[in-house]
């Protein structure tokens, strides 16, 4: 082979390489119609677009069982283990069931029990993850049989004051008579009504908020 061969082959080679790599580094075209670059991918797992907190009680939660319950555990370490799990699992499935919003439930929920400290009233042993019914000494809250039935019993309740709707499932919630149908369809509606803290919605708003942003500013790490 002549050297003017091999000089010209590898000239060409090197060429190729060359364009390859220089078309690589360049940014994505524009949309001809629109003249916007193409959005970038996000990470696997989280949403294109960084989504909001709800702002209703009623809807679909965004937030898995998983980052759920990684997030009550990082609010408190003594939380975890199998029974944040299985805790989240049930707040997802008992909120599907009557159209609830889990996420907003699952919030309540911290913010009642203190991230599962307690400390109040209500003692962990009672299956009452929202105060229901805690109202001084002598009426600490109702008692429940089990996890799912607590979590039940909260999630009609909350149902029962944003909604005029049925419940679906067998009534478990013994004070849902009592609550004025469709009286708190919003979050920051519950001030006044389900607690006398004129600032109880804005406390939910608020673990919301860091809830989101553990499970989808901070690229779904739960921080």
């Amino acid at each position: 082979m002549s050297k003017r061969y091999t000089f010209c082959t590898r000239y060409a080679l090197a060429l190729f390489a060359a364009l390859f790599f220089s078309c690589a580094a360049l940014p994505p075209s524009r949309d001809a119609s629109s003249g916007a670059f193409p959005p970038k991918t996000p990470p696997a797992g989280i949403p294109a677009e960084i989504p909001r907190p709800p702002a209703l009680i009623l809807g679909q939660g965004l937030v898995s069982p998983d980052r759920l319950a990684l997030f009550l555990e990082n609010n408190n370490p003594l939380a975890g283990g199998d029974f944040t799990r299985s805790l989240a699992s049930c707040y997802v499935e008992e909120a599907a069931a009557e159209g609830v919003n889990h996420d907003a439930a699952f919030a309540q929920m911290c913010l009642e029990t203190g991230f599962l400290r307690y400390g109040g009233l209500v003692t962990a042993d009672m299956n009452n993850f929202c105060g229901l019914g805690a109202i001084g000494e002598n009426q600490r809250g109702e008692r429940f049989p089990d996890v799912r039935t607590g979590v039940r019993a909260h999630i009609q309740h909350l149902k029962a004051y944003a909604s005029q709707a049925p419940l679906k499932g067998e009534l478990v919630d013994p004070r849902y008579r009592w609550v004025r149908a469709g009286s708190a369809p919003a979050i920051a509606d519950l001030a006044g009504k389900w607690a006398a803290d004129r600032d109880y919605g804005g406390k939910i708003d608020a673990i919301l908020e860091r809830m989101y942003d553990a499970a989808f500013n901070s690229g779904g790490k739960g921080l």
